[in-house]
């Protein structure tokens, strides 16, 4: 086990080894409980396949999806 820092940005750093185990560079990251869960993402398919963008990097494809969670919070929430 190891302790990681939470950044302001919400980031944390995933051991140089954990890293080679994953064999990607995209994670799938929920909430069970109090635990958060990060599962490695071998292919781009099933839910992500509508934010699949070839001609946009993987940073524009997050940030488009964050903007699109925010939206969705906000209506459900009553925040328009």
């Amino acid at each position: 086990m190891i302790t990681a820092k939470i950044t302001s940005k919400g980031q944390i750093t995933i051991p140089v080894d954990f890293r080679k185990k994953l064999d990607t560079d995209l994670v799938e990251v929920t909430m069970e409980g109090e635990k958060i869960i990060i599962k490695p993402i071998k292919k781009m398919g099933g839910i992500l396949q509508k934010y699949a963008m070839k001609d946009k990097s993987i940073e524009e494809v997050m940030e488009k999806e964050k903007k699109v969670m925010a939206n969705t919070f906000r209506q459900k929430h009553g925040h328009n």
